[in-house]
């Protein structure tokens, strides 16, 4: 057998080696990269040292200590990576520390590092400048080795392996099939030049941005497959960097199912074992979360033997809406689901040991990783550890890639320049052709600057240099075409300069984003590609016809006209109103067509939200008032309990609902929860101290539900049943809600209401009657009370501003009149729904709108155009929004 070797650079070149090896039926052929030749020259089972052998003996040789300038930065999370990527340097630059060790107390420091790195090595793992020593000890053994040695496509050679390579020269023979862009004047061996094989055109094209030039690097791409001009395994696309196109691709070569393989692999985070990395990750460093746990046992359940018996029910009775932050909030709000399960499961005795330990957070991350992934993933997690401490877990998990499982001889390539420069291809396409990129600048190490170590000798191929000889190669052996493309904007919106590199005397094409291309290359292309198929599709013309609508100064289907007597409006306006309801109903149909009819609901921006929005925190107060009242009544009774009383009640309520509500609910961190209970309660003892009851016998309730359907009458001790129904005067609207604060005197013949603001008094609030439609809750109060209340009590509705200075009661001036209005005014706005008129109103145009999101992305300008058109229709209904 004739044995020989060859010498490749990068993973595209070895694997495309060994592919054309296999298809020719070579035998006695190795092929190798230079630390793989000098492992195999060796023997003994030794290898070049790796991140996974370097990280961890060099965070030991940092812990180790005995440092002057390294001690300030040896604990920072980045150290360890730094000096890695140093030493790489130095052993690649065939430097001895221990010789430069007395120019400068940081070269000594390096070098100390240097020789502990070394002690603690795996046996047979070795530094690249002690592999080539230990290669070049078994030089005489090439012949039987390793054979004939021939480098392909190497366009530099670091001058670590020169020596090894001089002393080959002598026992094998040995060549460089060199591009010719690099010094050789000092090999040993036979020099074979190879240049062009065939002049190629090079094309320049300009796009708007990064993901325009993914775009026309894949029309370009199958439009050489489909045409038959080329095959997959002849084209190739690259960059210097591929961080910027690398989620582009991902996206549209699945969109396009097309045969692209990523030569330096795919990011792990698109895969499902990187994605529960990433959901262990998320818990161990943002603490506790429901909606984390949940997603890290929905990764975890049935992959991992901690979770084997987990039930898929597991959290049947925990409130959605409860954030469950401390271990003490997850072992209550357990033991009350479970409590309230009624099929006997009970996941406490193996929710809880996980929970206690994800509660350690970064400290417990390996044993987490053991417990709660699958194999695959345990994989991954080992090796993010291993790059990074955990508390920057999330940076070492983005920095992870995996395999695509693409075959390269198979497919187009999408790599960065250095792995096409040892593989290349006949038809390329260069991406990112600006000045920032090609060729990318040359920083100084930061461990070793220039003024410590001229860069000419730690950095002898700087990777200007790399670019500049990656661009000249590629472009040489691009037989049959080159393609140079360049953004003229950055992600950011940055403007970008074109690359020295493209020739000057270069035609450009400027590619439009909205361009219509002439090959397309996914179904959604084709239709951009295509306007005639595209106008055919139902759902591209629904969307054509919308943007169209949402520019004509008139009513149409988009705006919120429908049919009449829709019958999901009908419905919605049949089911029992609240305040919030009628609102919407007065104030925005269209929003109550979204939120009743559809059953549109915002989704909560924050798990954990710092502060609470304006609704919660009224429903926070408005809980104290209600456990306040509750437990001073009936004894001593709240219009007969002193202000210490009063005082006590509150505190024991505010105890209770801070550790009730986060059960229930997301609440802020529990030092700013603190200090809202404070405020909260705050308020609160205003509103239960800020006037005299009405007369002695006086009873008080809060929160007093009215007209819930299905609350039952077993409540006891309420002035009516919950579930009694509720309807507005001169319609047939039913009603529901709870009453702030309902006092009625001992002989029930006179009852004051109380709707508690927590907001600062508004200018004219003596004159606020319905409040254009948006303060409907003491007029609701009144319609409630009058009509449950036997007797036909007198009644007193009051809003009441707790934010303000000194809070003062604003009484409803003619309550009967005011129901009367209401009335009138949900008559014509049911009409107005009824007829099909569900339009925006005046809360559509809030900042704070809910369903913003589901109107145009300029909302002013779309109000602008369309505000005359809107006033037309609603006709006299609009009047509501111009009386107090």
């Amino acid at each position: 057998m004739n044995r020989r070797s060859i010498v490749v650079e990068g993973p595209l070149a070895l694997r495309t080696a060994r592919i054309t090896a296999a298809q020719r039926a070579e035998s006695g052929l190795q092929i190798f990269t230079f630390p793989l030749l000098a492992a195999r020259l060796a023997g003994g089972f030794r290898r070049a040292a790796g991140s996974q052998d370097l990280d961890p003996v060099i965070r030991a040789a940092l812990e180790a200590g005995g440092f002057a300038e390294l001690d300030r930065i040896r604990q920072l999370p980045g150290t360890a990576r730094s000096i890695a990527r140093t030493l790489a340097k130095v052993w690649q630059a065939d430097l001895d520390l221990e010789g430069l060790a007395s120019h400068s107390t940081r070269l000594a420091e390096l070098a100390e590092i240097e020789r502990r790195v070394r002690a603690n090595l795996p046996a047979g793992v070795l530094t690249l400048r002690d592999l080539r020593d230990a290669a070049l000890a078994r030089a005489s053994h090439a012949p039987a080795t390793l054979g004939s040695i021939a480098i392909d496509q190497l366009s530099a050679i670091a001058p670590v392996w020169r020596p090894l390579l001089a002393m080959l020269a002598t026992t094998v023979p040995l060549a460089w099939r060199n591009p010719g862009t690099s010094h050789a004047n000092w090999f040993p061996g036979r020099l074979i030049a190879c240049g062009r094989e065939m002049a190629a055109d090079i094309s320049v094209v300009s796009c708007a941005n990064p993901r325009a030039e993914a775009v026309e690097a894949l029309r370009w791409m199958r439009e050489l497959i489909a045409s038959g001009r080329a095959r997959p395994d002849e084209i190739a696309i690259c960059a210097t960097a591929t961080e910027d196109w690398d989620e582009h691709f991902l996206v549209l070569v699945a969109d396009g199912d097309l045969p692209l393989h990523f030569s330096h692999g795919v990011p792990v985070l698109a895969s499902r074992e990187g994605q529960a990395c990433a959901a262990l990750a998320d818990v161990l460093l943002n603490g506790l979360g429901q909606d984390r746990i949940r997603r890290l046992f929905g990764h975890a359940a049935g992959r991992c033997r901690a979770l084997a018996d987990l039930p898929a029910s597991w959290s049947l009775g925990l409130r959605p809406g409860a954030a469950l932050f401390e271990i003490d909030q997850w072992q209550r709000a357990l033991d009350e689901a479970t409590g309230r399960r009624a099929d006997g499961v009970d996941p406490r005795s193996i929710v809880m040991p996980m929970l206690e330990l994800l509660a350690h957070g970064p400290d417990a991350a390996a044993q987490a990783g053991a417990m709660l992934l699958g194999t695959a993933a345990r994989a991954l997690w080992a090796e993010a550890l291993r790059r990074a401490p955990a508390e920057g877990l999330e940076f070492s998990l983005q920095d992870l890639r995996l395999p695509d499982g693409r075959d390269p001889g198979a497919s187009a390539v999408w790599c960065p320049a250095s792995h096409l420069a040892g593989a290349p291809r006949p038809w390329v396409r260069l991406l990112g052709m600006t000045s920032r990129s090609w060729p990318r600048r040359t920083a100084e190490d930061p461990l070793i600057p220039a003024h410590i170590l001229p860069r000419s000798m730690l950095d002898p191929d700087p990777v200007t240099e790399q670019d500049r000889r990656a661009f000249s190669v590629i472009t040489n052996q691009a037989a049959r075409g080159c393609v140079l493309s360049r953004s003229r904007r950055n992600s950011q919106g940055g403007q970008l300069s074109a690359s020295p590199l493209i020739p000057q005397n270069a035609s450009l094409q400027i590619l439009k984003r909205a361009r219509i291309p002439q090959h397309a290359f996914s179904e959604a292309d084709r239709l951009l590609a295509r306007p005639d198929e595209a106008a055919a599709s139902p759902a591209l013309a629904a969307a054509n016809l919308c943007w169209r609508n949402w520019r004509r100064p008139v009513v149409t289907a988009h705006d919120g006209k429908v049919r009449a007597d829709h019958p999901q409006i009908a419905r919605a306006i049949g089911e029992v109103q609240s305040a919030t309801s009628l609102r919407l109903m007065l104030r925005d149909p269209l929003a109550f067509v979204w939120r009743y009819a559809l059953g549109w609901r915002a989704v909560p921006e924050d798990d954990q939200p710092l502060t609470l929005d304006a609704r919660a925190y009224g429903e926070l107060v408005h809980d104290l008032l209600k456990r306040t009242v509750d437990a001073l009544e009936p004894v001593p009774g709240y219009a007969r309990a002193s202000p210490e009383e009063i005082e006590v009640a509150l505190a024991a309520s505010t105890e209770t609902i801070r550790s009730r509500w986060p059960l229930e609910r997301s609440t802020p961190p529990a030092l700013l929860w603190k200090h809202t209970l404070v405020a909260a309660a705050q308020l609160a003892l205003k509103a239960l101290t800020l006037d005299e009851t009405f007369q002695p016998g006086t009873r008080s309730w809060t929160e007093l539900a009215f007209g819930h359907v299905g609350d039952g009458g077993s409540m006891h001790d309420l002035p009516w049943l919950p579930d009694t129904q509720v309807t507005i005067p001169g319609t047939e609207v039913r009603i529901q809600g709870s009453i702030d604060r309902l006092d009625l005197t001992g002989d029930r013949r006179g009852v004051r209401l109380s709707d508690y603001k927590t907001g600062a008094e508004p200018r004219r609030a003596e004159e606020i009657v319905l409040g254009r439609g948006a303060e409907l809750q003491r007029v609701i109060y009144a319609i409630a009370a009058g009509q449950l209340l036997p007797d036909n009590p007198r009644v007193i509705a009051r809003l009441v501003f707790l934010g303000s200075e000194e809070p003062k009661p604003y009484r409803l001036p003619n309550v009967d009149q005011a129901v009367a209005e209401l009335g009138e005014h949900v008559t014509a706005a049911i009409t107005l729904l009824r007829n099909g008129n569900a339009l925006p109103g005046p809360d559509a145009q809030e900042e704070h709108n809910d369903f913003r999101i589901a109107l145009p992305a300029s909302p002013a300008t779309y109000f602008q155009l369309k505000n005359g058109a809107f006033i037309r229709a609603f006709g006299e209904f609009a009047r509501i929004w111009g009386c107090r």
